[in-house]
């Protein structure tokens, strides 16, 4: 089949912000009758979250005419097949070189009410690994606030737009200890980065760059930049408490030395 990949799209023909916000909550809620578990993440699910910081996402320039490339979702491996079925049933088709490329890990949707669906399966493995096991229950649209947060902060290379991201993530939503529209502490020991120095010096590293960029984008608010500033300095300050195992000290002796992350091919 001919792929058409979310750039090879006119302007004049792209989907609104709407359209792709539109489809993730149809998809969720027509895959719940069917009784399948799908649940949306990445900066989608953050908007979704934190609109009513809609001032704050206009003056980071964070959403345009092409916001969105795609929508990515989360599931449960064991549904997997019904939902490779479900997806087709909407409109989409898939290729069977990616079926093959990525087997049971990730199904990869085009052409149907926008340009690309990609849905992982159990956790999501890039530079570093986030199991959601239990955990795609918490909220019935998105991967609660903390998974949220992870899947930034796994990314060695983080980019600009993923800093926004956080940045309206964090003024929107207080640090805590449960799910509800709060960021859980205890993400970071649902993903064991108390046993993982690479983990861990990747996710302070990107609170740091956060942090940072914050206090430097004029277009935030000086109550902004100390409302981040402050959660992620809890944040911060959670991780640096924890006890750390001894392979997790271990590691910390070579550092940077040896690649402490998993090197990701952009299909």
């Amino acid at each position: 089949m001919t792929v058409r990949l979310p750039a090879d799209i006119p302007a004049e023909e792209y989907p609104a912000p709407d359209v792709f916000l539109d489809e993730a909550k149809t998809l969720v809620a027509e895959a719940a009758k069917k009784n399948l578990t799908l649940r949306v993440m990445g900066g989608m699910a953050i908007y979704m979250h934190s609109m009513e910081q809609e001032d704050l996402w206009k003056r980071l320039a964070r959403l345009g005419a092409k916001a969105f490339t795609d929508i990515d979702f989360v599931a449960y491996g064991k549904q997997g097949n019904d939902l490779l079925n479900f997806v087709q049933s909407r409109g989409y088709k898939t290729d069977p070189r990616f079926l093959y490329q990525f087997g049971k890990s990730r199904h990869i949707f085009f052409g149907g009410r926008v340009p690309m669906v990609e849905i992982f399966y159990d956790q999501l493995a890039m530079n570093h690994t986030i199991k959601y096991a239990g955990r795609l229950e918490k909220d019935p649209l998105t991967v609660p606030l903390g998974e949220l947060m992870l899947q930034k902060l796994q990314i060695v290379k983080i980019n600009e737009k993923d800093i926004k991201d956080l940045i309206v993530l964090f003024r929107a939503h207080d640090v805590g200890e449960d799910d509800h529209e709060r960021i859980n502490l205890h993400a970071f020991d649902f993903i064991d980065v108390f046993n993982d120095w690479g983990w861990h010096y990747t996710a302070t590293m990107n609170l740091g760059k956060v942090k940072k960029a914050a206090y430097e984008y004029p277009q935030l608010s000086q109550e902004d930049r100390l409302v981040v500033g402050q959660r992620v300095d809890k944040l911060l300050a959670y991780m640096d408490s924890k006890p750390k195992t001894f392979k997790w000290k271990m590691r910390s002796k070579i550092g940077t030395k040896s690649m402490w992350y998993n090197p990701v091919d952009d299909w």
